[in-house]
């Protein structure tokens, strides 16, 4: 069977400057994508079926699920015809811990917290985040600038996110997209753990708000940076400061605020 599609072609009628034309669009595909460990379902969330892989590592690291990349034992990608289970074998121990939570639940596309039961799993506590990059603000926002550039599927459909790893004074390195923003932080941290490389040492930047979820996943493995194009929320900012996450909002080219441990960010001059 051929991999699914990440965009299929729509007929639609253009309307522009009172004129209208029937033309084609490209638009984003969404399927199911169900994450089954050790043969018991534990959510499906709604994602662009590319890069699952990386989305299955991504996601259970993020999660908590193990402990690292190392727990987890095998994956195993089936697609069917209108969905793709993604079966994960990971340590017996940390399988005996996902089964005391009863996860199983349909999520909403990229849904953050979806199929949490009690407070406890949705407000899990995060060590602190280690001594993280010393950033310069010119080259992020220079990273930031070459991102669209690393968005083929965006650029056909204008409907999907991405996030993108940079290492100061290197650059770009990786980036993911996905049609939910949880799926593509995922996708890019799986990408990252998969090639063996330490979180501690660069800064993900993404295309959308940066929610509390958002900032749990960076913190939980180990990101010490994380600048959104658009606005954090509150609860956000409280986790990134508890956690020590350096949190960036409204990062655009030759702007950003910093609302958490602004202390990695270097700038021109600060003006109070």
């Amino acid at each position: 069977m051929s991999p699914m599609r990440t965009t299929s072609e729509r007929g639609v009628e253009r309307y522009s400057q009172g004129v209208t034309e029937r033309a084609t669009d490209q638009v984003a595909e969404e399927v199911p994508v169900a994450l089954v460990y050790q043969g018991v379902p534990h959510v499906v969330m709604l994602a662009s079926p590319a890069d699952l892989e990386d989305f299955a590592v991504g996601f259970t690291v993020s999660e908590g699920l193990v402990a690292n990349r190392g727990e987890i034992l095998e994956i195993q990608i089936e697609e069917g015809a209108a969905a793709i289970d993604v079966r994960i074998r990971i340590a017996p121990s940390r399988f005996s811990a996902l089964l005391a939570q009863r996860r199983n639940l349909t999520g909403r596309t990229g849904c953050g917290l979806c199929g949490a039961e009690t407070l406890e799993q949705a407000m899990k506590p995060l060590a602190s985040v280690g001594a993280g990059p010393d950033v310069d603000a010119g080259e992020m926002h220079a990273a930031l600038r070459e991102l669209a550039a690393h968005q083929p599927i965006n650029a056909l459909t204008g409907s999907v996110h991405a996030a993108g790893w940079v290492v100061a004074g290197k650059g770009l390195h990786c980036v993911r997209e996905d049609v939910g923003r949880h799926n593509a932080l995922d996708k890019t941290i799986g990408s990252l753990l998969r090639g063996g490389t330490d979180l501690s040492a660069g800064y993900m930047l993404i295309t959308s708000r940066a929610s509390y979820e958002m900032v749990q996943k960076s913190a939980t493995v180990g990101i010490g940076l994380l600048a959104a194009v658009s606005a954090p929320t509150a609860l956000a900012i409280r986790v990134a400061e508890r956690s020590g996450l350096t949190l960036v909002g409204f990062a655009r080219s030759g702007q950003h605020v910093a609302y958490a441990n602004a202390q990695r960010i270097r700038t021109m001059a600060c003006v109070e």
